[in-house]
């Protein structure tokens, strides 16, 4: 039986796109490997939102080349979209396919296995061309395949019910490489939540591209916040959580349902990017600093315990040190309890890529040091606030690179997005009350006792 491997990188929704090939190619008879050392064929799913993103899909194919240098490498994604040229190129590389024509990679990939396996040999290249990468921006206007079977051996599932964006940020790379916004059929969506249900999965992450902009291009013009109440009514799911979204499509009446019901994660990744009015501006957001700090109150206003992430870009061109300044007060001001850095990546085609002052390499990187540092102390006030209360958590499955005594805990997650570890060894995908340790000789992620009694 023919072998394949799949290797990810990028956001959720990427994750999603690959988990939905996996599932394609061992509905088509094929078989995973468990490395890329013995596998037929290995399947980059790329990402190019920057430049270290883009180096580090080229460090995987050489040390995949290197590693089984008779396996066929097939890339994918962003990357493949964006520059198929460049990845071409590389040894070890026998196919590029794009975004465009990612829905059809499956089929091309099963058949060309399958003679692999039965010592028929076709040349690839009559089912698969070198370089498959087409017009992104004609892409049809109704999400189609490959979005569904995000379980990919993950304790909480990835459905991805949005792709493409329109807002043309001037940092932002995406639209070139996935197109305008295309939603998902909302009886789909209710279909697959209730099969991942039905299948036993407890939490289901909900991705996008541009999640709160589901549904503007369907006809007739759907909801976002109708589309989480059917969910809701039609289905079981029992916690479902929103990967990120844009901060002015969180409104007050979406928080007031997330108030509502357990059953929607207390947790709310919005994209902040800048603290500067004069930086958002420059980067083509839709917003200012007032509009996202009301947003945040209105979370704290009606969920005081919820998780609120942000993304922040340092080093944009023209960015002073004065908006850093104003980033830094921003976030220290506000209820964050986590924050993801990224330091400002020229990305070509965009705007930003001709604007002058780019800052200089050891500002950029000083000031992400400061960036995260300040994410890291507003992380540890969040757990330090959380220690006595109970917390409702899903134990997920253990990874291979966790530390030697992981036999003794179980990592977790709750619904406000604390990263935790529950003492002894617990099955995944079980939810537990538990009690928050006062122990702060752990760094980041505080041990966990379970509550009496405990519920499974």
């Amino acid at each position: 039986m023919a072998t394949f491997y799949i290797e990810q990188f990028g956001c959720r929704a990427t994750q999603a796109d690959g988990a939905a090939i996996e599932r394609q190619l061992l509905d088509r008879g094929c078989s995973a490997a468990g490395s890329v050392e013995v596998a037929d064929l290995v399947v980059l799913n790329t990402c190019t939102v920057t430049a270290a993103a883009d180096a580090q899909a080229r460090e995987a194919i050489r040390r995949i080349h290197e590693a089984n240098p008779a396996t066929r490498i097939v890339v994918t994604g962003c990357y493949a979209q964006r520059a198929p040229a460049e990845l071409a190129a590389l040894p070890g590389v026998a196919h590029v396919v794009g975004n465009s024509h990612k829905p059809q990679l499956s089929a091309l990939l099963a058949g060309s296995l399958r003679a692999a396996s039965q010592n028929d040999f076709v040349p690839t290249e009559t089912l698969l061309a070198p370089i498959l990468v087409g017009d992104i921006s004609e892409q049809h206007n109704v999400l189609v395949a490959p979005v569904l079977g995000g379980e990919a051996n993950r304790t909480r599932p990835t459905l991805k019910i949005q792709d493409g964006c329109g807002n043309r940020c001037a940092f932002c790379v995406i639209p070139f490489v996935r197109g305008k916004s295309r939603s998902l059929e909302p009886e789909t969506v209710v279909e697959e939540i209730r099969k991942l249900a039905d299948s036993g999965y407890k939490e289901i992450v909900l991705s996008g591209i541009n999640l709160g902009a589901w549904g503007r291009d369907l006809s007739p013009r759907r909801n976002f916040l109708d589309l989480l109440r059917k969910i809701l009514d039609e289905t079981a799911v029992e916690r479902l959580r929103l990967s990120s979204i844009e901060p002015l499509d969180v409104t007050r009446d979406l928080i007031l349902l997330f108030a509502s019901t357990p059953r929607l994660a207390e947790h709310f990744h919005m994209p902040l990017q800048s603290g500067s009015d004069r930086i958002l501006a420059a980067m083509h957001r839709w917003y200012r600093a007032e509009h996202y700090a009301r947003r945040v109150e209105l979370i704290s206003d009606h969920l005081p315990h919820a998780g609120i992430g942000a993304d922040v870009i340092t080093g944009f061109p023209g960015e002073s040190e004065a908006d850093h300044a104003a980033t830094l007060e921003f976030v220290r001001q506000r209820p964050f309890t986590y924050l993801h850095v990224f330091s400002y990546s020229s990305r070509p085609g965009t705007r930003a890529a001709s604007l002058p002052d780019h800052v200089p390499g050891d500002v950029v990187k000083r000031r992400a040091r400061e960036l995260r540092a300040l994410g890291e102390a507003k992380a540890a006030a969040f757990h330090r606030a959380e220690a006595g209360r109970t917390l409702s958590v899903l134990t997920l499955r253990r990874r291979e690179s966790d530390v030697p005594d992981s036999t003794q805990w179980t990592p977790a997650l709750s619904s406000h997005y604390l990263k935790l570890r529950i003492s002894g060894t617990w099955l995944p995908n079980r939810f537990l009350d538990v009690v928050c340790s006062t122990d702060q000789h752990i760094p980041a992620i505080p041990e966990l006792r379970p509550a009496d009694p405990i519920l499974l």
